[in-house]
């Protein structure tokens, strides 16, 4: 099996160089990158984006660079886009057509090496599995407690919940989890250049694993750099 990581972040257009701003001396995107280098299942190792300051960074913790297009790291450009990129220059480049590929998310340092391990021995294991990612248990932002603006500026539920009460007690709700945003397991071939997987990541496919994990936090402000620097602190520093 062809296990390749792919690093991807772009120059920042919320937090100025979120992504190589110091954590405890060391950069953020450094945390991923040196993660995935110390799993014992993956074999190749690869980086995408548009910021030489990333790719230098990150080329020396032993990632082969791929500049990200201008059109493909704009703020609307669609990330599973820049992944399909990177697959199409990983085989131009090197031949290479990854069987299970890890996208590692250059904003968030919440991760640990036996995680990426365990998920991608999921998929190793069973292989109906399109994908696994970590996901957070999450109530208080239950989809059932969101609401929208409607055109006439009121507050109205997401849902239908015509002939049905739904409780306010958080805890009588159906278990809610999120995706978290700090990597994601894909088996190439059930997943990147599919289009009938679930919404609104499509490219995951149908059959995603989740690999629970008790918090996540992707850096887009500095209250996002202060709490993933706790996390380190709690989970990482020794």
């Amino acid at each position: 099996m062809k296990i390749t990581a792919l690093l991807t972040g772009k120059a920042s257009s919320t937090l100025a160089d979120k992504n190589i701003l110091p954590l405890f001396n060391k950069p953020l995107v450094s945390y991923p990158a040196r993660a995935a280098r110390r799993s014992k299942y993956i074999s190749y190792f690869y980086a995408s984006s548009d910021s030489e300051k990333i790719l230098e960074i990150v080329g020396r913790i032993g990632y082969k660079k791929i500049l990200r297009p201008e059109y493909l790291a704009r703020p609307n450009s669609k990330h599973v886009e820049a992944i399909r990129h990177a697959l199409r220059e990983i085989e131009r480049l090197d031949k290479l057509k990854p069987d299970i590929l890890i996208v590692l998310l250059a904003n968030s340092a919440v991760i640990k090496t036996e995680w990426i391990d365990i998920c991608i021995k999921e998929i190793l294991t069973n292989k109906s599995v399109s994908a696994v990612v970590p996901v957070c248990l999450d109530l208080d932002r239950h989809p059932f407690r969101a609401k929208r603006i409607n055109k006439k500026g009121f507050l109205e539920p997401f849902f239908d919940f015509k002939n049905k009460t739904i409780s306010t007690n958080r805890q009588e709700l159906e278990p809610s989890y999120f995706l978290c945003h700090n990597f994601w397991v894909l088996n190439v071939k059930k997943t990147i250049f599919s289009k009938n997987g679930q919404q609104p990541w499509a490219f995951m496919g149908n059959n995603i694993k989740p690999f629970i994990i008790d918090e996540c936090c992707d850096v887009h402000k500095e209250e996002d750099f202060k709490k993933t620097e706790e996390w380190i602190k709690k989970y990482l520093k020794k």
